[in-house]
C-alpha cells in the first residue's frame, strides 16, 4: 500500500513555515500499516496542482493533499479540484449550519467569502472540521482515493484523526505494524550498530530495525508486521532482550520518550521536585519540560541566569569566580545548581552554564564547552562536557546529557 503527501503553499517552499503535518501523517499512518513513499511540496499554482496529482495517481493508492482550503483568493485548491475532476458545485447545508454556529459562538460576524467554504465539490464526501472553517474533502477514485484537508496542523490532525483514519481503515485493510522503540544515551550509532550488528543480520524478514540518531541519543525502533500465526509482540520482546542484554546501562527508556518525559516520569513517581538554572541553554531545558501535560506536578520554576549578575544575585554566585575562574567553570554551576535549589526549595535541580557558539570560545575553553551540574539535598554532581555541532546542537546535547545526569542522580537516590 503506497501513500502519497502533497503539501500546497508558497509559504512552505520558501521556509515562512516548517511543514510538521507530514511528519504527523507518517505516524499517524505508519500505525495502519500504511507507509508514506514521497512527500510532494508544491506552490499555489493551479497547473502545479493538477500536474502533480496525475503523477501521485500514477504511483499511489492514497494521496493527502494539505493547504490552500482557506476563503483567500491565493486559496485555490478547492476550486482547482473541481476542474480536475471535471465536477459541479453543491452547498452543503451541515457544513454552513456549522458556519453560522462557530461564528456566533465567537461573538464574529459571518462574511460572504467565509460562506464559501461550505460550497463544496459535488463528487467528494464531507470530511467535517469542528475545529475551524475548512471542512475536508474525500474523493473516491476506483480504488484510489484523494483526501484533501487544510493546511492549519490543529484542523488538520484532527479532521484526519477523528473523521478520515476510519475511513482509511475501512477502504484500506493493512496487516497491523507493532513497534518497539528502545532509547539508548551517550552511545554512537556507529558503534551501537557494530555491537548489535548479529541480533540485526538475524531478524526475519517482517521484522525491520530502524537507527534514529539526535543530540547523543540513538532511538532504536523495532517495527514488526503482523502475521498469521505468529505473535509478533512476544517475538519483538524477546529481540529487545537481547538488546538489552548487550546494551545494558545505555538505555534509559523502553518507549518513544525524550530525555525530559524520562525524567518526568521518575520525578512523578518519586513524588520529587525540580528546579533549573540556565544560562546558555536560555530556558531550553525548562521549555522542554513544560511542554509535558502535568508538568507543574513536579516542576517548580527556573532562572534563566543568561548574565554573571544574576547568577550572582538570584543564584548566590560568588562575584569573585567569574575573574578568577570564568562563568563556564564548576565551581560557579556548583553554587547554580545548589542556588537554585535552596531559593526554589526543590528536591532536585539543574544548571548549566557554557558556550553555544558560534562565537565566544577560547583555546582552554572551545566552543562546545559545557558544564551542567544536579543536585539533591545530600549529593552535587558537576561534569564538563565537549558538544559538537553548530549552537542547537549544543544547546540541545546540553540539555539531554542534563536530564541523564539527574536520572542517574534520581536512580542512585
Amino acid at each position: 500500500m503506497r501513500a502519497e503527501i502533497i503539501t500546497v503553499g508558497d509559504e512552505l517552499l520558501i521556509g515562512q513555515v516548517v511543514d510538521s503535518n507530514s511528519a504527523w501523517l507518517g505516524q499517524m499512518l505508519n500505525k495502519y500499516g500504511i507507509k508514506i513513499h514521497r512527500i510532494n511540496s508544491i506552490s499555489d499554482n493551479a497547473e502545479e496542482i493538477k500536474t502533480q496529482l496525475t503523477e501521485c495517481l500514477q504511483r499511489s493508492e492514497i494521496i493527502i493533499m494539505t493547504g490552500g482550503l482557506g476563503p483567500t483568493k491565493d486559496d485555490i485548491t478547492k476550486k482547482t479540484l473541481v476542474e480536475y475532476f471535471k465536477m459541479g458545485w453543491r452547498l452543503d447545508e451541515a457544513v454552513m449550519a456549522q458556519l453560522v454556529a462557530f461564528y456566533k459562538n465567537r461573538g464574529r460576524e459571518m462574511l460572504e467569502v467565509n460562506k464559501l467554504q461550505a460550497d463544496l465539490p459535488d463528487g467528494c464526501k464531507t470530511l467535517f472540521n469542528f475545529w475551524g472553517t475548512a471542512p475536508g474533502m474525500w474523493f473516491d477514485i476506483g480504488e484510489k482515493v484523494l483526501i484533501s484537508m487544510p493546511g492549519v496542523p490543529y484542523e488538520m490532525k484532527n479532521i484526519f484523526e477523528f473523521n478520515t483514519l476510519p475511513l482509511i481503515a475501512e477502504k484500506f485493510k493493512q496487516p497491523k505494524l507493532f513497534h518497539k522503540t528502545i532509547v539508548t544515551i551517550n552511545i554512537a550509532e556507529s558503534i551501537l550498530a557494530k555491537r548489535i550488528e548479529h541480533i540485526e543480520d538475524a531478524l526475519p524478514s517482517y521484522i525491520k530495525l530502524a537507527y534514529l540518531p539526535n543530540w547523543n541519543m540513538v532511538r532504536l525502533r523495532l517495527t514488526g508486521t503482523e502475521q498469521i500465526g505468529e505473535d509478533i509482540v512476544a517475538k519483538i520482546d524477546s529481540i529487545t532482550n537481547e538488546i538489552h542484554q548487550i546494551l545494558g546501562d545505555s538505555i534509559v527508556a523502553f518507549k518513544d520518550l525524550s530525555m525530559a518525559e524520562i525524567a518526568f516520569e521518575l520525578l512523578s513517581e518519586k513524588n520529587k521536585t525540580l528546579s533549573v538554572a540556565e544560562s546558555c541553554t536560555g530556558g531550553y531545558i525548562s521549555h522542554q519540560m513544560t511542554q509535558i501535560s502535568g508538568a507543574s506536578k513536579v516542576f517548580v520554576g527556573s532562572v534563566v541566569s543568561y548574565s554573571n549578575s544574576v547568577k550572582h544575585h538570584q543564584l548566590g554566585v560568588e562575584s569573585t569566580l567569574f575573574e578568577t575562574v570564568g562563568a563556564v567553570s564548576e565551581q560557579v554551576v556548583i553554587q547554580m545548581v545548589e542556588g537554585v535549589r535552596e531559593r526554589l526549595d526543590t528536591d532536585y535541580a539543574i544548571a548549566v552554564s557554557g558556550i553555544a557558539g558560534p562565537n565566544g570560545g577560547s583555546e582552554d575553553k572551545p566552543v562546545g564547552t559545557v558544564v551542567i551540574g544536579v543536585c539533591s539535598n545530600d549529593k552535587t554532581v558537576v561534569r564538563t562536557w565537549h558538544f559538537i555541532g553548530d549552537r542547537m546542537n549544543v544547546i540541545g546535547r546540553s540539555n539531554n546529557m542534563a536530564f541523564d545526569m539527574l536520572r542517574k542522580l534520581i536512580l542512585e537516590n
